[in-house]
């Protein structure tokens, strides 16, 4: 017999216990497929036998089910989890309950990121998650760096892995931030080995957002504003310039009661800075599909004039179910930037050039610095600069993934998928024709052209065996994959092209040159192999067991070499669960887990076994009475280079307390990175080209202690808050080089005569400061010669001597010390929301601490190039004026050694964001067809509170052997911008 069942149309609206609707929740028929997510008022509509069961999911809230029972409007209120534990997180293949994550796994929603005025969805991170370092640059388009518990490598790629909807990358500036549905942070060697072979730095998993089942929604959010230049360095005037000049000369070469204020050339070249920035997106799906498609623009000026950059994105996305067992999708993903750029020596010359030279002289003509008796040291005009410079960068690229899931049987899925990456950039810098004086001209004009082909492909088969029986929850994963990765470099370049962007061909000029970049650093090309295999077990939800196993064989190394492995495993105790937890009432959640595992690097050069053979014009061979050209050997490479490996404890508990309102998280680490590559220094004697001899070298760790707490509360109906605080706690230290105790030094940028600030030693961190440590300054001539100096000099102290003890002689074996660590010990991030009503208000401050910065600019000096205004008001010039500072001569080959002048306080504490928003009523915006209306302002950046004496102590660049050193830094800004988030 047939029972024909009746259809119902049901309606209704889900909202939280706040009474606010809640966008995105899944409405599904239970036992089918068949369902619909709420709009952007809650709302849901759809079509049922009536006698179904509803079910309403969403992540963050207890899913909940209603018989339809004859109803046609059903509303429901869903309550919060209020507790990350419960929430459901991106892993690697897969996702996974928070409270079932053995790892150390930080999540951050994608709202969290939209909602700041960040172009780079990284930069957005800052403060938000312990154990990570975000360093931010100010000039437009750039990318942060990332550090995730410390530093991963010293040699290659210092940067994580980023993989978005499945595809490896080593950026994400193309990624538009409005796109990101939630990003994930692997920072343990257990949940990161999944991904072996680029797992060193960490690993960043993003999932962009998908369309949902339901009608068409339109999203529109952007904003405008401006950028500001904060903690601008106040430099001497013309007056106090001429003066200081005289001093160093010790006569008179300026007159200083004919120069007043002079030129400020911060003031001049540097500007408020627009910024804007759009999305719109269009989103749905029905029983069987969803699609989402986005388009973005950006457009932000830097705070130098003409500094500009822009970038295009466009996102398709499309999931079907082809069958009961298929499904089928693809992520498609286009991005167009162009920007105009400056000349990488503008802020140099900013800091340095002469107060006394007039941006242009009473008839217009540029002000010329050879007019004025200083030497060659600042013979520039910022200006001429800025207006002769003509570079522009554009970059194509396009990504992509596609993928099939077919479930097999009850309990295995197989999933397949292809992606890759296709980049072109072309740098084009043209040098014209001008004279605008007699230092500052250019005779013969040059065209430089720069081409720029990434090419990269990932395959990737997984098959997941998924079942629960009894007490025990099983997952299994195993999985294989191939990768190619190539990248090639051409220049070229002619004298002579005629100005006008219509005649920039090379074939228009003279002397032209044009070559594909110099193995072996280009052309790049590597491809990968790898075999991977994951088990994920629970006993009653209660013991966790997670082990993993990844095996990788790369071309870039060599003969047994090519393969790596790494083992992994995790375990859990959620001992809230535990029989003996019943009766209290203190902890909603507690788990207690720990993990081992072992990572590689890949992010290194390929070959570096490989012995060449330079043939130069220079040499001669003969054989046989005939001249050839001849070859050498002229470079020393280590017998065999292997996988450098990083090999991760972690152990950590996680706590909800007081009916979940209060969650607690303290974890502690200790990664050592293995057999790391390093360049070591060899004696010129030798007889080869470099300096150093690159191979596995040393083994170093970063051991430390991570702490979230966050509080969540309703205070009344109509308010809510929330406040989060996280700490970071990192030491880095050399344990072992095969050199023994020999050094290695670095961070040589900004330092005159071939000096350098860095060391890396047995038994201290990655590039610490090193040098002489400052006494005083010597007063007289009398007191100074016996250690060739002059007064107005630096006194250093005398540390040691051959025989252990201060022999009276300031040398550099004996006399020089550790003075700062520019590695951070402490990062940390305080973040809050408040909502009354309609009304919401986020605070988010950040900084870190006990860490050092080296202010080379002050000491990077050829000649007579300008000063700050500190160091006028501090100089030595005079038997009694100042202990701590020397004379004008700061730049002479004795006092601009590397020494504990130059080294600083780096701590700083920061506002970093400020947003007030405010969302129209209901009511009003549904006359205007609307779904939802917010409006906000914005302020990042407002303020940063520190000690330095520079722009800011927030520097970015040099490399873990060369960090810290600020010497021609682009300076981050203020942002204050209004922003509008619309649906349809």
């Amino acid at each position: 017999m047939n029972t024909v069942l009746l259809q119902a149309q049901i309606t209704g609206r889900v909202t939280d216990s706040t009474g606010a609707p809640i966008t995105g929740v899944s409405v599904r028929v239970k036992g089918s497929n068949a369902g619909t997510s709420t709009d952007a008022n809650g709302a849901f509509s759809i079509t049922v036998p009536d006698n179904a069961t509803l079910v309403f999911s969403s992540v963050g809230y207890t899913t909940k089910e209603v018989a339809v029972a004859g109803q046609t409007t059903i509303n429901v209120t869903l309550e919060a989890t209020n507790t990350p534990l419960d929430q459901v997180i991106v892993v690697g293949y897969g996702t996974q309950r928070k409270i079932d994550v053995t790892g150390s796994v930080a999540n951050i929603k994608g709202e969290e990121i939209s909602k700041q005025a960040s172009v780079n969805p990284i930069s957005a991170l800052q403060g938000k998650v312990a154990g990570v370092q975000i360093t931010n640059s100010g000039a437009p388009g750039a990318s942060p760096e990332i550090r995730i518990r410390g530093v991963g490598t010293v040699f290659g790629s210092t940067s994580p892995l980023y993989v978005v909807d499945g595809v490896w990358f080593d950026n994400i500036a193309f990624l538009n931030p409005a796109d990101i549905e939630s990003l994930s942070i692997l920072k343990d060697a257990s949940s990161e080995s999944i991904y072996g072979i680029r797992a060193a730095n960490g690993v960043v998993l993003i999932t962009t957002k998908k369309g949902k089942a339901g009608k068409p929604v339109i999203n529109y959010n952007g904003y405008v504003g401006y950028q500001k230049v904060t903690n601008q360095i106040e430099m001497a005037n013309a007056n106090q310039y001429a003066t200081m000049i005289n001093e160093k000369e010790g006569t008179q070469v300026l007159d200083p009661s004919k120069f007043g204020e002079g030129t400020d050339w911060y003031h001049q070249v540097l500007r408020n800075a627009i910024i804007t920035n759009h999305q719109v997106s269009i989103s749905g799906g029905a029983d069987k599909s969803n699609y989402a498609v986005s388009f973005g623009y950006l457009n932000q000026d830097g705070i130098v004039e003409t500094n500009n950059y822009q970038r295009y994105t466009i996102r398709l996305q499309q999931e079907f179910q082809v069958a009961a067992p298929l499904k089928m999708g693809y992520t498609l993903t286009g991005a167009y930037s162009k920007s105009d750029d400056i000349d990488g020596a503008i802020f140099r010359q900013l800091y340095t050039a002469y107060p006394v030279l007039p941006v242009y002289y009473a008839d217009g003509s540029y002000g010329d610095p050879g007019d004025f008796p200083l030497g060659d040291g600042a013979k520039y005009n910022p200006q001429v600069t800025i207006d002769y410079f003509d570079q522009d960068t554009r970059q194509y690229r396009a990504t992509g993934n596609v993928f099939a899931e077919l479930k097999i049987a009850k309990y295995f899925t197989f999933r397949s998928s292809i992606g890759g990456e296709y980049t072109d950039q072309n740098i084009r810098n043209y040098r014209p024709v001008y004279n605008v004086g007699p230092s500052l001209r250019n005779d013969i004009s040059l065209l430089t052209l720069t081409d720029e082909h990434t090419r990269n492909w990932i395959l990737e088969n997984t098959l997941t065996y998924d079942r629960k029986f009894g007490d025990h929850t099983i997952k299994v994963l195993g999985g294989q994959g191939a990768q190619s990765y190539q990248f090639t470099k051409r220049i070229g370049s002619a004298q002579n092209v005629p100005n006008g962007r219509n005649f920039e061909y090379l074939t228009l000029g003279t002397n032209r040159f044009v070559q594909d970049a110099d193995y072996p650093n280009y052309p790049l090309k590597s491809t990968i192999a790898s075999y991977f295999a994951r088990l994920n077990y629970s006993f009653q939800n209660k013991y966790l067991l997670t082990a993993s196993f990844r095996a990788d064989g790369s071309s870039k190394f060599s003969g047994s070499d090519k393969w790596g492995y790494f083992p992994a495993v995790g375990i859990g105790w959620v001992i809230s669960k535990e029989s003996f937890m019943e009766s209290q009432d203190l902890f909603d959640n507690l788990k207690l887990r720990a993990s081992w595992g072992q990572v590689g690097n890949a992010s290194v050069p390929a070959n570096l076994s490989v012995q060449s053979v330079t043939q130069t014009p220079q040499l001669i061979a003969n054989f046989g009475g005939q001249t050839y050209t001849g070859a050498s050997i002229d470079k020393i490479v280590p017998p065999t280079t292997f996988w450098e490996k990083s090999v991760g404890t972690d152990i950590a508990i996680e706590a909800a307390l007081l009916k979940n309102k209060l969650n607690v998280e303290v974890g502690w680490y200790n990664r050592k990175t293995e057999d790391a590559i390093f360049a070591i220094d060899i004696l010129g004697s030798l007889g080869v080209s470099g300096s150093n001899i690159v191979g596995n070298q040393a083994t170093y760790q970063n051991r430390g202690w991570e702490f979230l707490v966050s509080w969540k509360d309703n205070v009344a109906n109509d308010w809510t808050y929330s406040v989060s605080a996280n700490l970071g706690i990192n030491d880095n230290k050399v344990l072992s080089t095969i050199t023994g105790s020999n050094p290695i030094y670095g961070g040589g940028a900004g330092l005159a005569n071939g000096s350098l600030a860095t060391r890396t030693v047995l038994g201290q961190p990655i590039g610490h400061f090193y040098g002489y440590k400052i006494a005083g300054v010597f007063q007289t001539d009398a007191e100074a010669a016996p250690w060739g100096a002059k007064a107005g000099d630096f006194k250093f102290e005398d540390i040691s001597g051959p025989e252990g003890k201060p022999d009276g002689v300031i040398d550099g074996k004996y006399d020089r010390a550790v003075l700062g660590n520019p590695n951070p010990r402490y990062s940390y991030g305080i973040n809050t929301t408040v909502t009354y009503k309609d009304f919401d208000l986020a605070l988010d401050f950040q900084g870190v601490a006990d860490v050092e910065v080296y202010n080379a600019n002050v000491g990077w000096r050829y000649g007579n190039e300008n000063f700050s205004k500190d160091f006028y008001d501090n100089r030595w010039h005079g038997q009694g004026t100042s202990n701590s500072y020397p004379s004008a001569k700061i730049g002479s080959t004795y006092n601009a050694k590397p020494s504990s002048f130059f080294v600083e306080n780096g701590s700083y504490f920061r506002v970093r964001n400020i947003q007030l928003g405010y969302t129209l009523p209901t009511d009003l915006i549904n006359r205007w067809h609307l779904s939802r209306l917010r409006v906000f302002v914005n302020a990042q950046n407002p303020f940063t509170f520190f000690n330095y004496k520079g722009f800011s102590p927030e520097i970015i660049g040099g490399g873990p052997t060369g960090s810290g050193i600020d010497a021609n830094v682009y300076p981050l800004s203020a942002i204050y911008n209004f922003g509008v988030n619309l649906s349809l």
